[in-house]
């Protein structure tokens, strides 16, 4: 007895891949097109038109260098910021520690940059 073909992810992105090759070859000059007037309003909106080569190359070695470290500083980091402000939020608008006492640094009394439960007991007048 044969069973049903499972269509599995890697071949969803096969297909779409050869969809858009399809599509490529039916349409390049449109799509080119695009590529073309995005490069254009690039090299015109930082001025790289006028640049050597060399200079472009450095100067988009830098920018690339710096938006990759601006990005990957974001996937790192963001998300503890977020959750430390929220943490704060939530401290300002009910006045209480969350149960696990992670509103760290709001009320620090330790001086090591987060909050003991010793710290939290203090702080909530229990100790």
């Amino acid at each position: 007895m044969l069973s049903a073909p499972y269509i599995t992810l890697p071949t969803v992105i096969a297909g779409a891949a050869v969809i858009f090759l399809f599509a490529l070859a039916l349409y390049p000059s449109s799509l080119l097109q695009w590529f073309k007037r995005k490069r254009y309003q690039y090299e015109v909106t930082f001025s790289l038109y006028m640049l050597s080569p060399t200079e472009k190359f450095i100067f988009n070695s830098i920018l690339f260098l710096f938006l990759s470290m601006v990005s990957i500083a974001v996937a790192l980091y963001l998300p503890r910021h977020v959750k430390i402000i929220a943490h704060r939020a939530y401290y300002y608008v009910s006045g209480d520690l969350l149960k696990n006492g992670t509103t760290s640094g709001v009320l620090d009394t330790t001086g090591a940059g987060f909050l003991t439960p010793t710290a939290v007991a203090e702080v909530a007048g229990s100790a």
